[in-house]
């Protein structure tokens, strides 16, 4: 597969197997959710109020999915354009959120910041993908330092730096992903497993929820939710894990229940780091422009550190790591 066809080509996107039954799976999964929806409501088990609402998440999810399928299938250099807009739109949730929006300095060095770690993403240049996080720290610190405003200089550097990283650094090692020849059914699984997560960690609290987790933080956080889905998540990220990874080193049921378990943990504590921010700032939601969702940030909440602790996991287990073999500095070698 050269560069230009990994990039811009979707010719073969349904080739693959493991693609073609991740998206027919998750075709069936909504599918059956709406039906079940249909079905609850012909048999007058759920109120107008709950039928509102599960309609405003059924229809999210339906968005949500065709945002997050389609660049997927239309091939990488679209997937690095779908996420650095959902990074920008997730930073400009919180900088509005905390205030921070009012500082159009420190809002123009995050997405200067942000756009040189994608523009190393899709060119394949690691080595300044890796320089890009310190090059951002620079420019987002000198930045808000030749406005020559020093009164509020730490609060703005702070919540740009941390804009910076939670939300734009961290989808960028997602985007990395798209840099190998079989991204499709990798980004695919791990967005998969990490939304499910969220599903198993809510069904499994109203089942065995009684002890809260972090009740200051997020009350309706459970320990039997976050413990069914360590198990749960783990056991079906190792089980389609077998068919993502084929017969590459991380597809040892070692690695792959380590992955599990990663995607699980840290999904959760992503969910509840923006949770924490979320209650600091007074807020329920960050927005409301996922309907039935609340904001951007509260469905993605979980890939924060899900998605760079997949990566450097792969990245140390898996020989050359992400985009091995595949031609680097692809627009600026030369």
């Amino acid at each position: 597969m050269t560069p230009m066809e990994r990039l811009f080509d979707p010719s073969q996107a349904l080739a693959d197997a493991v693609t073609l039954g991740m998206v027919l799976g998750i075709s069936v999964v909504l599918v059956s959710a709406s039906l079940i929806v249909r079905f609850l409501e012909l048999v007058d088990l759920i109120n107008s109020r709950t039928r509102r609402d599960l309609l405003a998440r059924e229809r999210a999810w339906y968005l949500i999915a065709l945002a997050v399928v389609l660049p997927i299938l239309a091939g990488a250099a679209w997937v690095c354009l779908a996420l650095l807009l959902l990074a920008l739109l997730c930073f400009r949730e919180f900088a509005r959120a905390a205030k921070l929006s009012e500082s159009k300095t420190a809002m123009g060095s995050v997405v200067a910041a942000t756009l040189l770690t994608f523009a190393a993403v899709i060119d394949h240049w690691q080595e300044l993908f890796s320089a890009s996080f310190v090059i951002g720290v620079a420019v987002i610190t000198v930045s808000c330092l030749l406005v020559d405003q020093p009164h509020g200089y730490l609060r703005r550097i702070g919540l740009s730096l941390l804009g910076y990283f939670l939300f734009c650094a961290s989808l960028a090692h997602l985007a990395y992903f798209s840099n190998g020849e079989h991204f499709r059914p990798i980004l695919l699984w791990l967005l998969l497993c990490t939304e499910l997560n969220d599903v198993f960690a809510f069904t499994w609290g109203k089942v065995l929820g009684h002890r809260k987790l972090m009740p200051n933080t997020s009350p309706n956080k459970t320990w039997g939710g976050a413990l069914g889905a360590i198990v749960c998540t783990t056991l079906f990220a190792a089980l389609g894990g077998h068919y993502v990874f084929g017969s590459t080193p991380l597809s040892h049921p070692i690695h792959l229940i380590a992955m599990g378990l990663l995607i699980s943990v840290l999904g959760q504590l992503g969910d509840l780091l923006v949770s924490a921010i979320k209650r600091d700032l007074g807020l329920k939601d960050m927005s409301s422009v996922v309907q039935g969702h609340g904001g951007l940030l509260d469905r993605f909440d979980s890939l924060i550190l899900v998605a760079p602790g997949i990566f450097y996991y792969v990245w140390f287990f898996f020989p050359g790591g992400v985009g091995v073999g595949q031609v680097e500095r692809i627009f600026t070698s030369g």
